[in-house]
């Protein structure tokens, strides 16, 4: 399931016209110097490695490019950086406000928890969870103690994220989804909403999942595809119901 995930993914990113996630294909390997799981008949995804990646050099968080807080997070969420407060004043870390708009629109489609909710506070997850299992959701009851994970940025460009290991959830239900990913925001960005409103999502998808043959045979074509497209629409029309409910803007890329 991981392969299908992290190819959709990509593509999503794409389509969306987000161009976050870096370039991931499905292909076979046959390599006599590769261990036998990567050569067993199984496709196996391959993602493009960005080697200006910034990572903190503590090696107990590396998985991030700045120290992040739950509760750092949500006051420069207020502070509408790059906007209304500099990139380098407090409580800002460099990356530009429009940003996080459109992490939380990924996440929340796809229902990645592993970057602003890692803790899996804002649903109600299974007991076989990671989050569950590694004692991660028993401090959801202190909020100072959450952390944010896998928010990465490259060195060139430090204003703008970077989205990794995007691990989505196709099988959580709508009466379960993770609103906590949207919590604070009050901007998405334009080009992504207008695809759900245009109700041309499946058909830019499968054409984007196409162009990846060894994938979209491995999924059985377009049939295979539907259920999991179907999903992503109609958590788009959530998404959507909630931008309306809260009365919130539509920002244009510059």
């Amino acid at each position: 399931m991981s392969n299908i995930k992290w190819l959709f993914a990509f593509h999503l990113d794409r389509v969306l016209g987000l161009n976050r996630s870096l370039p991931t294909v499905l292909r076979t390997f046959q390599s006599e110097i590769l261990p036998y799981r990567y050569i067993s008949g199984t496709p196996r995804p391959v993602v493009w490695w960005d080697p200006d990646i910034q990572h903190l050099a503590n090696k107990d968080n590396d998985q991030n490019s700045v120290p992040l807080s739950w509760v750092q997070y949500q006051k420069l969420l207020q502070a509408q950086c790059g906007r209304e407060t500099d990139l380098r004043s407090e409580p800002c870390v460099g990356i530009h406000h429009s940003e996080w708009g459109k992490l939380a629109l990924f996440d929340f489609i796809l229902q990645v928890n592993d970057r602003l909710d890692r803790y899996c506070c804002g649903f109600t997850p299974d007991s076989t969870e990671l989050c569950v299992e590694n004692l991660l959701h028993a401090k959801c009851g202190n909020t100072k103690d959450l952390l944010l994970v896998h928010i990465l940025v490259r060195k060139a460009d430090p204003s703008r994220l970077v989205f990794i290991d995007n691990a989505g959830r196709p099988q959580q239900t709508s009466d379960n989804l993770n609103f906590r990913l949207v919590e604070g925001i009050d901007e998405f960005p334009e080009r992504a909403v207008s695809v759900f409103q245009s109700g041309c999502l499946e058909s830019l998808l499968l054409r984007s999942l196409y162009t990846d043959k060894e994938f979209w045979d491995s999924r059985g074509g377009a049939s295979g595809l539907r259920q999991l497209i179907h999903t992503v629409e109609h958590r788009g029309q959530i998404l959507l119901q909630h931008i309306r409910n809260k009365k919130l803007q539509l920002k244009r890329d510059l």
